[in-house]
């Protein structure tokens, strides 16, 4: 037959002594007795027991919450200012097409990402809506106006016939961008809600963010297409959340710290960044040894005058002296001579002939 028992608990509540290591953590002990009346020959129900819990102090839990979203507000305000910066630095056609659009794509992801995790977080804890939602708000902003834009700009830089096409052409790029953006951020929360076993390693290779840049600098041969600002901040900024939540030991989130996986995104993202400033210093293809690179078209050639005729800069509009070294002009695979700065200066607005608008190669 099936038995019932009317439980009675005698306890009380005793604290224990705890370590200042704890910190927001205290430790109680509940001491008593579970007991009920007899219901056959064989005795009582439940025998006497001793349980230990551990109190969470919420006020110290939701301090290093908000500490925690200010940091997150001043480490998207930085980004910001990195984000101008750059924009600054690329703000011609030719400047924007040296930026790979998948390296700005892959971070405006990250930010979107982090804009609906703290969202949510403020949705579950509505004692910290505030603090998570403002949190929300700056990475929404980061991405959305600003990494948004700055996509745009690189897409139009890289198609630089369909700019006059009309506002069709335009709408229907600019759908063709949007669509793939969301299409891909849409698709990256699913393939992490079926891979969240594997998260450490998906955070890893969202971290080669820099990857992207590096391969288009040594395919293009691209002359300095960020700011040293930039990539420097970045890396810092971008390390920062990943760092609290798996490196801190007293994170909020009370999850333990992993300390091969933080030095391991950490020497990640130190190398690429270092070879992005090697590549900005020394040029775009100094780690890659000569004998498997494509032969480079040479500027500074030497020109035979058998007219005798003085050619003029179509750029600064004065003479050529072509009797100098050749490093004082260039000449381009149509044939056309310009000063050395005045050239330079060109390409660094438009990677095109100033007198026939031929395409120019790198220099």
């Amino acid at each position: 037959m099936e038995k019932h028992c009317n439980t009675e608990i005698a306890a009380k509540v005793v604290r224990v002594s705890s370590n200042p290591n704890d910190g927001e953590h205290e430790k109680y002990r509940l001491e008593g007795l579970m007991e009920s009346p007899a219901v056959d020959d064989d005795g009582e129900c439940f025998s006497p027991i001793l349980l230990n819990a551990t109190s969470l102090n919420v006020e110290v839990y939701y301090n290093k919450a908000v500490n925690y979203t200010l940091m997150v507000t001043f480490i998207s305000f930085l980004q910001v200012l990195l984000l101008i910066r750059q924009m600054e630095h690329s703000n011609t056609q030719s400047g924007a097409a040296k930026v790979s659009i998948l390296m700005i794509g892959q971070q405006a992801i990250m930010d979107a990402y982090l804009c609906l995790l703290h969202l949510t977080a403020g949705i579950l804890v509505e004692s910290l809506f505030n603090a998570f939602a403002t949190a929300a708000f700056f990475k929404f902003v980061v991405f959305s106006i600003f990494e948004m834009r700055y996509l745009l700009a690189i897409w139009k830089a890289s198609r630089p016939l369909n700019s006059g096409e009309g506002w069709e052409i335009m709408r229907r790029e600019l759908s063709v961008l949007y669509s793939r953006f969301y299409g891909i951020l849409l698709g990256g929360i699913l393939l992490m809600y079926e891979l969240h076993n594997f998260l450490r390693p998906l955070l890893l290779l969202m971290y080669s963010f820099w990857v992207p840049q590096i391969v288009t600098n040594v395919i293009r041969d691209t002359r300095k297409p960020l700011h040293p600002q930039y990539i420097l901040g970045m890396t810092v900024t971008r390390l920062a959340i990943p760092l609290y939540i798996f490196g801190c030991p007293s994170n909020f989130m009370r999850i333990e710290p992993d300390k091969k996986w933080s030095i391991a995104v950490t020497v990640f993202m130190g190398i690429q960044a270092a070879v992005l400033l090697l590549q900005h210093y020394l040029g775009s293809r100094c780690f890659i040894p000569r004998q498997i690179l494509p032969e480079k078209y040479c500027y500074h050639r030497k020109v035979e005058d058998s007219t005798n005729q003085p050619i003029d800069c179509v750029i600064c509009m004065t003479t050529i002296d072509l009797t100098q070294r050749t490093s004082e002009y260039m000449v381009a695979p149509c044939e056309h001579i310009f000063h050395s700065g005045c050239l330079q200066r060109w390409m660094d607005i438009k990677m095109e002939c100033p007198t026939c608008r031929r395409s120019l190669p790198p220099a």
